[in-house]
């Protein structure tokens, strides 16, 4: 796999999380309201320092043993970041029908904290952040260093912040206009791409952590 399928992969996996409704997406309506568009960008600046420190830990600690594709927890770290993958799709589509993207001043309500602080604590204080990147997250890092090793991580980091970027900045500047940009049958359909798409990524994950070959390989 080409550094740019690894680059792409990173960037709609990553996507497919920040579009679901989450802390995240709460503190940055009442930042948008309140400072325009700049809240969605240094509030992902914030959330995304915490996740260097992640990736930093995990590749310092575990770079050895994850560059061995054949030990056993590259292996199983790819089986369980498939299942999890699979499991965060069908989610996903379970709760199609229901979800809205509500993007009104109803949040200007509450603490109004710095966004770049607001960032990095919504993602401390979310139980299912960890969880994403124990499993999901530690997969993909995995990929990246066992087929790139340092180079591989930078693009796969470099991609998922994008991700968050551009979607964070959506909101933020749709708020700031005072415009709602994205229905919700056409968020549901995004959704609903982006779901159908883990399912896939994590059957690929999956069936690789069967087979003891990670995809993305570098031969």
């Amino acid at each position: 796999m080409a550094l740019i399928q690894l680059a792409f992969n990173s960037f709609l996996i990553g996507f497919s999380g920040a579009i679901m409704p989450g802390p995240v997406l709460a503190a940055t309506i009442p930042a948008a309201v309140r400072e325009g568009f700049v809240a969605g960008p240094l509030i992902v600046l914030g959330h995304g320092l915490v996740e260097v420190a992640l990736v930093l830990l995990v590749v310092s600690s575990l770079g050895v043993a994850l560059r061995r594709e054949d030990s056993p927890l590259v292996r199983g770290i790819a089986l369980v970041g498939g299942l999890m993958l699979l499991l965060m799709g069908g989610m996903m589509l379970r709760d199609l029908p229901h979800l809205s993207l509500t993007l009104t001043a109803q949040g200007q309500r509450g603490l109004a904290l710095p966004p770049v602080l607001a960032g990095a604590l919504c993602s401390l204080s979310n139980p299912y952040f960890f969880l994403w990147w124990a499993t999901i997250g530690l997969g993909l890092i995995t990929q990246a260093l066992s087929g790139w090793g340092r180079l591989g991580v930078l693009i796969f980091y470099g991609s998922h912040v994008l991700s968050d970027l551009v979607w964070y900045s959506f909101v933020s500047g749709t708020i700031a206009v005072g415009k709602r940009a994205l229905s919700d049958s056409l968020y549901r359909g995004l959704i609903g791409v982006c779901a159908v798409a883990l399912l896939l990524f994590g059957l690929r994950f999956f069936s690789a952590g069967v087979r003891g070959q990670l995809p993305g390989r570098k031969n």
